[in-house]
């Protein structure tokens, strides 16, 4: 039997890894191929009577394994420098203020048609709200290099600032002052953190000779983001700064302190260790998409008690995305139809307090939404497709 699932597994990623190979070409999303073959897989199983362990208690471990992941290969790609400001500071306020409003037009439309606290709309509505830069960022590969770059950015910000909000508002019962300022100083305390492990890590990085060097720093990255999660600290600014530390080491050169890191023998193990985070991503969000599948019960698929409510959240994110584009005086195609739900709403949505859960945020609701949000985006994607080689920011006023 574990030879059976060695096998079935090896199949499976030998599968999605043909699906990422098509689908800049064909514009399918990978997430939707994904949670159909674990989809597949379950009926398979049933129909020929095969018995396999359970693996719902690998979901959440997984989605830890892959945010991280997921953010650090995010941050590799964010470029700073003064020609990028302005680029920075549209997807950074734009994610930033699409996450709170939307979260807050979700929150009242939960409150409206189920009465329920603000605390638990907040928390229920908020999973909705962050784009998925695993779905987002692999679909954008062959956008013009501005919408590309504005798409990382974005996703990136929205995934940091939508797990700090959400974590905020299921880990507080009472907001006020003393809350905020708390939280405030959760942050301070977790960047003098960050930067220090950064450092350290960095360090680590450029004096360990042993042929085995990227698979501790890794460990020891997904150890302190666990211990930070422990205390409540809000981790994944830990993700980004280290991203985004070392992934900057040669515009650091000037500075004469950078020279004990040897910068430009760093900058080599650098470009590995993103190799090597890029391909683990892959294999994690393979494996937690597949196995999400597998877990999904064809009821809940075609549940047509929340399919309403579904195509109505989508349409919210869509609509307020076009005027946030607008407002920005950016082009709205293809970056209109770019705003996936995927693996951080499905996280998000499984680490909900029993006690916080709200009846109209189900599993069903969260599939169909991340579907139709991942068909608006391929749709989009192949009607903007001959557009794109044309496609620039609008010049500013």
């Amino acid at each position: 039997m574990d030879t059976v699932v060695i096998i079935i597994f090896c199949v499976l990623l030998l599968i999605a890894y043909l699906f990422d190979l098509t689908s800049s070409n064909t514009k399918v999303p990978s997430v939707i191929l994904l949670l159909i073959l674990g989809w597949l897989v379950r009926q398979s199983t049933i129909f020929f009577g095969i018995q396999l362990p359970d693996f719902s208690f690998i979901l959440p471990m997984l989605g830890m394994v892959g945010l991280i992941l997921i953010v650090l290969e995010g941050s590799f790609e964010l470029e700073y420098n003064k020609s990028k400001i302005g680029l920075i500071s549209k997807s950074f306020f734009g994610a930033i203020i699409s996450v709170l409003i939307t979260a807050f037009v979700f929150a009242f439309l939960f409150m409206y048609f189920g009465q329920f606290s603000l605390k638990d709309s907040l928390t229920n509505a908020i999973p909705f709200c962050i784009i998925s830069s695993a779905i987002a960022i692999p679909s954008v590969r062959n956008l013009a290099p501005w919408n590309k770059e504005f798409i990382i950015y974005e996703s990136s910000i929205s995934d940091i600032f939508g797990v700090l909000f959400f974590t905020f508002i299921s880990l507080n019962t009472v907001f006020n002052f003393n809350s905020f300022l708390y939280f405030g100083y959760e942050i301070v305390v977790m960047t003098i953190i960050a930067f220090i492990a950064s450092i350290g890590l960095s360090f680590l990085l450029s004096k360990i000779n042993h042929p085995i060097k990227f698979a501790p720093i890794i460990i020891l990255i997904i150890l302190i983001y666990s211990i930070s999660e422990i205390y409540h600290l809000p981790a994944l600014i830990f993700i980004l700064i280290f991203g985004l530390f070392i992934g900057h080491i040669d515009t650091l050169k000037r500075f004469k302190w950078i020279e004990v890191f040897k910068p430009d023998l760093l900058i080599k193990e650098v470009r590995r260790l993103e190799e090597l985070v890029i391909e683990a991503a892959f294999l994690v969000r393979a494996l937690f998409f597949i196995l999400f599948g597998y877990l999904i019960e064809t009821s809940e698929i075609l549940n047509v008690d929340t399919i309403y409510l579904a195509v109505l959240i989508v349409f919210v994110i869509i609509s307020f995305r076009a005027i946030q584009l607008l407002i920005s005086k950016l082009e709205i195609t293809p970056l209109l139809f770019i705003a996936p739900r995927g693996l951080i709403t499905i996280l998000l949505f499984i680490t909900i307090s029993p006690e916080s859960q709200i009846f109209l945020v189900n599993k069903s609701l969260i599939i169909q939404v991340i579907v139709i949000s991942a068909l608006v985006m391929m749709f989009g994607l192949m009607f903007s497709k001959k557009k794109e080689k044309i496609i620039f920011p609008l010049p500013e006023k």
